[in-house]
């Protein structure tokens, strides 16, 4: 699988743009705030229905324009999928595959599988826990439509549920509530648990590779609630969660904790560590995604390579033969030795 072609109107500092990419190696280069970036948060969208960057649709509306147009051309094996995305200004999106208007946006996830890695996931280790929750949903949800809707679902009813702890709430009701919580979250920490364990199958091998065997990796999931407990944990908490308007257990708690030879990497590694560890994860991504859709996702390499030493840019150029990659850059040195790169310039929101 590999984006064949990209179009974008009116989008972020974008006027138009329609451009056919390599299935190898791909890269934008240019100064700073030319539009390097807004090229890969579109491709982002098409995979995550989302940007990574902001919460307001309207912000990705180039200024002066009533609304912005995205559209990828996927190709795979046997056929294509052509993904349009319109975001309008009320921060609402259309969406459409193959011309067919989807109505839910758990319907997009799939059509096309991306790995996006940014400097700002070289902080996944050491920051909040929310942001590795959001990790690990945002590669779920990919990989697992079933667990895109039970994820919006339980998030659904624990908005309802701290919305009726505010206001008197009657025993029957927060029954309901309870159960519904129970049975989405449930499946969920199930998800979870199989998708840490594929993950420190390829993540434990490939930083062991990059250090010289001399560190392994043990990515661990760590439960809010057990499966068995959840229930009994929300109603012996119930009072609680009246007095703060808010429900203090579930898998909104959960978080991940990354041991390197059994030492936790967010205390006591070193930042090298922490980098080395976030790279071992997302090469990780690729093989799970490999092995369990049968094909190699679209790596997104924002601006990440000035970030890592030598050793660790090389590891990153040697991993991704056969794997479609589009990487921005303020500069072309880093990819001067590799074969099959297609070179575009961004200057001012034009690319050339």
């Amino acid at each position: 699988m590999f984006i064949k072609n990209i179009t974008l109107v009116n989008y972020r500092n974008i006027e138009k743009i329609n451009i056919d990419l390599s299935p190898d190696v791909n890269l934008f280069y240019g100064d700073n705030a030319q539009g390097k970036t807004n090229i890969l948060e579109a491709i982002y969208i098409c995979a995550a229905g989302r940007s990574h960057r902001t919460h307001f649709s309207k912000e990705l509306i180039r200024f002066g324009a009533e609304s912005a147009h995205i559209q990828l051309i996927v190709e795979k094996e046997e056929f294509k999928d052509k993904i349009n995305i319109q975001i309008k200004s009320n921060n609402k999106k259309g969406i459409a595959i193959n011309n067919m208007a989807v109505k839910n946006i758990n319907e997009l996830f799939g059509t096309v599988n991306v790995i996006f890695f940014s400097p700002q996931d070289l902080l996944l280790i050491k920051e909040s826990p929310a942001l590795r929750r959001r990790y690990i949903d945002m590669e779920l949800c990919q990989l697992n439509r079933v667990y895109a809707y039970d994820l919006s679902s339980y998030y659904r009813v624990l908005r309802e549920r701290n919305i009726f702890l505010k206001n008197k709430p009657d025993g029957i009701m927060m029954d309901i509530y309870d159960e519904k919580l129970v049975e989405y979250g449930i499946k969920i920490i199930a998800e979870r648990e199989k998708f840490v364990e594929r993950l420190n199958e390829f993540a434990d091998r490939i930083h062991r590779d990059i250090t010289g065997n001399k560190e392994g990796l043990e990515i661990k999931y760590v439960k809010n609630v057990s499966e068995e407990g959840f229930y009994n944990k929300l109603k012996y908490d119930l009072k609680r969660d009246i007095l703060y308007g808010s429900t203090s257990h579930g898998i909104h708690k959960d978080d991940l904790i990354f041991e390197i030879n059994g030492i936790n990497a967010r205390d006591y590694g070193s930042q090298g560590q922490q980098r080395t560890v976030c790279l071992s994860l997302k090469l990780a991504e690729i093989e799970i995604v490999k092995s369990m859709l049968g094909h190699s996702p679209v790596l997104l390499l924002d601006d990440v390579l000035s970030e890592l030493d030598r050793s660790r840019q090389l590891y990153i150029l040697d991993s991704i033969k056969n794997v479609q990659t589009v990487i921005t850059s303020t500069g072309i040195d880093d990819l001067k030795e590799k074969k099959n790169v297609r070179v575009f310039n961004v200057k001012g929101g034009k690319v050339y």
